[in-house]
């Protein structure tokens, strides 16, 4: 089992007009059609800036769907474009009871959440086209990579239950963010809440949008005269405390109960390593920086870094998290484990604003090339899929009911594509999954202990395999 991880496209966005699949065409004209804060339908599509107004570089949009690479936008792929924000409580705004026409007013970007590209000049379009594509495949929780990460190995939320009041949400009485005087309407500015960030933590400790792991590799950085492998427990005014270390079970915990070999690989992991672990005094050059030749590595893509069992200096953490380079010297040397997990740097993520959709495709197409000519292949089940949507809209409302949703999600739908000499060749699965449906079948494929987290209705990838 090999699973490979980019971030934040919603499906539509790259598979909407993927032949077979459920695409934009087939989005009713509620869920096409964005509405603003009061209910009403927004006049156009309006892309806002860094201030929150109207960017004249982008042009007014029908209210509709949008192709970002075709007139009048014409983003080529290879150009960066507006990052929407991706937080747990703006996400739950914009599916609006699964009509999803609240993602233009719940974003500070406005109406660029409609947008989508034409994939077909995607080099991962042809493995989707040679091999399965889910187009069900739910991401796991609301929100950003964060959450989403966390739930990849436990199906659960990290605890933050002592986070200081700064850091917690606030919410009205229906629930929903608590806007500041004078939000404006989503037809002039972007939405204003109160709460920093979409507010990290829930109000009973559940923490669900951005907060950097307690130990380096960490957005925030050591103690001046601290221990240089920790984060700074008193955090930053930016990104708040660190996490408090985890003790959640996660899949790296039942795996290794029964013996079963795995490795995280993280793109730029060494790197970040040791950017992190230097005095408070010395500016990164890796983690979270854009300078040229960094791979842009982002702390909070790495779930198990958040966790004690994986603390530094534990015969579990030099075992289990490797660098991206050791994933390639392994696949070529067929000596990876029976479960592999690979996060790429951030360079390689198709992540809006810090990096552009054609270098992921490229860098996941050339892995997946590298993988199919190892010496395992012959026995490999590759899934490859999103942590989460980007901000973006998608017109199938995740599923609902019991056995389904809890308050975690799940969210947006998201691209997964299953690869491999056992999966249907040439075959749009349209079975109901979620992030928690890999952590579903590597449980069943090697009899581990479930984790609690995993949602009872979610499929277990087996739709997608041979008979």
């Amino acid at each position: 089992m090999r699973r490979c991880c980019a971030s934040t496209p919603s499906f539509d966005n790259l598979y909407g007009l993927f032949p077979g699949a459920d695409g934009i065409a087939n989005a009713t004209p509620e869920q096409a059609t964005q509405i603003d804060h009061d209910g009403t339908p927004l006049k156009e599509l309006i892309t806002f800036g860094s201030d929150g107004r109207p960017d004249p570089s982008f042009p007014r949009m029908p209210n509709k769907p949008f192709r970002i690479d075709a007139p009048p936008v014409s983003r080529t792929l290879d150009q960066l474009v507006p990052s929407p924000i991706h937080a747990f409580f703006h996400h739950r705004e914009q599916i609006n009871g699964g009509k999803n026409n609240m993602f233009a007013a719940m974003s500070q970007v406005g109406g660029w959440t409609m947008g989508y590209y034409d994939g077909s000049a995607f080099r991962l379009w042809q493995w989707a086209r040679d091999y399965t594509l889910a187009d069900r495949f739910f991401m796991g929780a609301f929100g950003g990579s964060y959450l989403n990460h966390q739930y990849l190995i436990c199906a659960c939320a990290a605890r933050h239950p002592n986070a200081p009041e700064r850091m917690r949400v606030v919410l009205d009485a229906d629930g929903r963010l608590t806007k500041k005087p004078g939000s404006p309407s989503a037809n002039i500015g972007a939405v204003q809440v109160v709460s920093s960030g979409g507010g990290q933590v829930m109000s009973d400790g559940l923490s669900v949008n951005t907060s950097q792991p307690p130990y380096q590799p960490s957005g925030i950085s050591p103690a001046e005269g601290g221990a240089l492998a920790f984060a700074d427990p008193q955090g930053t005014p930016g990104s708040g405390e660190p996490a408090p270390a985890q003790t959640a079970r996660t899949i790296g915990d039942t795996l290794s109960a029964k013996g079963v070999s795995w490795t995280w690989y993280a793109g730029g992991w060494n790197a970040a390593l040791a950017d992190g672990r230097q005095p408070p005094s010395v500016k990164r050059r890796v983690i979270y920086t854009r300078d040229e030749g960094s791979p842009i590595f982002q702390p909070h893509h790495q779930p198990f870094n958040y966790h004690a069992r994986f603390a530094p200096g534990t015969k579990d953490r030099e075992q289990h998290l490797k660098n991206g380079d050791d994933l390639l010297r392994d696949i070529a040397a067929g000596t990876l484990p029976a479960v592999a997990f690979y996060k790429p740097a951030g360079r390689y993520t198709q992540h809006p604003s810090y990096t552009d959709v054609k270098s992921g495709d490229q860098h996941m197409a050339d892995v997946l090339d590298k993988l199919r000519a190892s010496p395992q292949w012959s026995h490999m089940l590759v899934v490859l899929t999103y942590d989460e949507n980007g901000g973006y809209w998608d017109h199938v409302p995740p599923p609902t009911g019991a056995g389904w949703s809890d308050r975690l999600g799940p969210g947006t739908r998201v691209p997964a594509l299953l690869i491999g000499p056992m999966v249907k060749r040439g075959f749009v699965d349209h079975t109901s999954y979620d992030t928690g449906s890999i952590l579903k079948f590597i449980t069943r494929r090697f009899d581990l202990e479930p984790l609690a987290g995993v949602r009872e209705k979610t499929g277990d990838l087996s739709g997608a395999l041979q008979p």
